[in-house]
């Protein structure tokens, strides 16, 4: 058993790390309410964007788009395309709970059961936050591109920078589709790990989103209505890949805060458990000490006895 000092020992550092925990814990907290006020300021110029795009397709039948799906880009199976891009969202660090386990291991089924090990004939690999770039190493899994800016810090330039890298490729050509695996803050608790699509898009999903209060013709695009499309998409693709990024640094400051709320009570069982242990040495050592200083005394009371009886 431990000595009354070694426990008190223990206890001042638990102690300190449940401060170290607590003060993680409020960082957390503010992160999550700076990032979800950015995205709320910008969300609705983004869903104005696919409302009008929304718009353009149900007032002009038969408008064409390299970004949606089209006899020149048809609807593909995994025997006709050619090759694949996977953007993969993590975090900078861990002590998140199982926030970027979760992201990784959807991103491996993934590629697992679309036969889609990121090899240079066959996909291409994208890869925000230093924990997915690491584990990727480690697995001997080349990343094409590796956006090496803080996934801390989600901006809309930074959402910019990666569409301008997968618009780019995907109309050289060099990729035929696009998917997103990323973690959906549904609510203020509950978070979901996601595969999403985004290059090429279809165009019912932006149909349904159609306020259908337009009236727009083709001659009322200038210089034309698929210039306007190929403008706009871009656009509409920051504003999805900015919304995936700030959602992720949501999820992952709600998973820390759940992790140093968990660590913090784990921390007020230890020492609640620590504290009645050393009542118990300390009680044990007095009651000892006063064992051995009424064993002294009676053992002295003896010994007087004793030269008493011989004088």
């Amino acid at each position: 058993m431990a000595n009354a000092g070694e426990i008190k020992n223990r206890i001042k550092s638990i102690q300190d790390i449940r401060k170290i925990t607590n003060a993680m814990y409020l960082i957390s907290t503010t992160k999550l309410r700076r990032a979800k006020l950015e995205l709320d300021k910008t969300r609705p110029y983004f869903l104005t964007l696919k409302e009008e795009i929304g718009d353009i397709f149900f007032d002009v039948p038969g408008v064409r788009s390299k970004y949606f799906w089209s006899e020149e880009r048809p609807i593909p199976n995994r025997r006709r395309v050619k090759r694949s891009a996977c953007l993969v969202i993590t975090s900078d660090k861990g002590l998140a709970g199982a926030y970027n386990h979760n992201v990784l291991k959807l991103a491996m089924d993934y590629m697992e059961a679309q036969d889609y090990m990121p090899q240079a004939e066959k996909a291409m690999l994208f890869v925000v936050g230093e924990y997915g770039r690491q584990f990727f190493r480690q697995k001997k899994i080349p990343v094409a591109k590796s956006f090496l800016y803080t996934a801390q810090n989600p901006s809309i330039n930074r959402a910019r920078e990666i569409t301008n890298v997968i618009t780019s490729l995907y109309n050289r050509g060099d990729i035929d589709e696009v998917h997103m695996i990323y973690t959906d803050m549904q609510n203020g608790v509950t978070t979901e790990v996601r595969e999403q699509k985004l290059l090429p898009l279809d165009k019912d999903d932006f149909q349904q989103t159609s306020v259908k209060n337009t009236n727009y013709t083709e001659e009322d695009f200038v210089p034309s209505v698929k210039q306007i499309l190929d403008n706009l998409v871009p656009s509409y693709l920051t504003g999805f890949i900015f919304s995936a990024l700030v959602d992720s640094f949501c999820s992952e400051q709600n998973a820390r805060m759940l992790a140093m709320d968990s660590a913090g009570r784990n921390a007020e069982e230890m020492l609640h458990e620590l504290s009645m242990e050393y009542n118990r040495v300390r009680q044990a050592a007095i009651t000892q000490e006063i064992t051995e200083v009424a064993a002294g005394a009676k053992g002295q009371k003896r010994a007087e006895i004793a030269r008493q009886k011989e004088a």
